[in-house]
């Protein structure tokens, strides 16, 4: 089976996530500094949400792009990914309404570290379907980065009882090691055009 259908599925998901996301957004109770400062917050971990969905959906436009067909293993994998994408703007929401309470950052990190390794299992499934040899395998490699983001969540968790700023200075750093685009696959679809 050709990837078209898996990318525009999972484009609409989501899509469909950040805008719920915005929908919980509310305007300042007044039309002043004072008014912004307190939406800040909520503000912030929006945009920190955002990102991560933004990352995801161009990380996995560019990992079909290098796949030339999937199978029902992938289109499982996917859905699991896209599971827990759609989870986001519950645990962006109980996280941000909690003030930052211990719980809701360790089930925000827990949410972005299970869909990461939701990606890595897709990632996984999409190298084996396509080859040892295949442009995707080349341009993944060893896949350090996904490996350092993966111990840079479990950090995040397990420090959100610790200080809930443990946990946050390693969700942003996980998210700004990825806001650029993976390199490696920039050059495999390059390559391609």
């Amino acid at each position: 089976m050709e990837t078209n259908r898996v990318e525009a599925f999972s484009d609409g998901v989501m899509a469909i996530a950040l805008t719920i996301m915005v929908l919980e957004l509310k305007t300042p109770d007044t039309p002043d500094l004072r008014g912004v400062l307190q939406i800040l917050p909520t503000f912030l971990t929006y945009v920190l949400s955002f990102v991560y969905i933004g990352i995801y959906w161009n990380n996995h436009h560019h990992l079909m792009h290098l796949s030339e067909r999937v199978d029902g293993g992938a289109l499982w994998a996917n859905l699991n990914l896209l599971f827990w994408l759609s989870i986001v703007p519950f645990t962006t929401r109980w996280m941000d309404e909690s003030s930052l309470s211990p719980l809701p950052v360790l089930v925000y990190g827990i949410n972005l570290l299970l869909a990461a390794i939701a990606y890595t299992i897709l990632q996984t499934r999409l190298i084996r379907i396509q080859g040892a040899d295949s442009r995707l395998a080349r341009a993944i490699q060893n896949d350090a980065k996904g490996k350092w983001s993966l111990a840079l969540y479990a950090i995040g968790c397990l420090g959100a009882y610790l200080s809930v700023w443990i946990s946050a200075a390693a969700y942003v750093a996980v998210a700004a090691v990825w806001i650029v685009p993976d390199r490696r696959i920039e050059r495999a679809v390059a390559g391609d055009e």
